[in-house]
């Protein structure tokens, strides 16, 4: 099995979220999504477009919001799962926050 990439050291201004362990067992390709939002909504206008991020966010968010079944119940958990682990390493109440709410606050499961 390969190793992780250790990331390199991020510009000033760039959000990036911490990595997370693979044996939480959250879906990879919502920690992608997860990645990239929060690197287009936290960074700096010098580091990303503002206009260009709130573009890519929204469609984030669309292809996220057509989960149903089995897939939205496992992205549910995931987050749980995520959040859980956040508290116990004592991320900042923010991140947690935004981990709590982050399919509602973008539509996601909502009829």
């Amino acid at each position: 099995m390969p190793e992780e990439a250790q990331p390199p050291e991020s510009p000033d201004g760039a959000s990036v979220f911490p990595l997370i362990p693979g044996e939480l067992g959250v879906h990879p390709l919502l920690l992608a999504v997860l990645h990239a939002y929060v690197f287009l909504e936290g960074s700096d206008a010098a580091v990303v477009n503002p206009a260009a991020a709130e573009e890519a966010m929204n469609y984030l968010a669309t292809y996220l919001q057509r989960l149903g079944g089995a897939d939205l119940r496992r992205a549910r958990e995931d987050v749980q799962t995520l959040a859980g682990f956040a508290k116990s390493e004592k991320w900042p109440k923010q991140q947690v926050r935004f981990l709590q709410e982050f399919l509602k606050d973008n539509g996601i499961g909502s009829p």
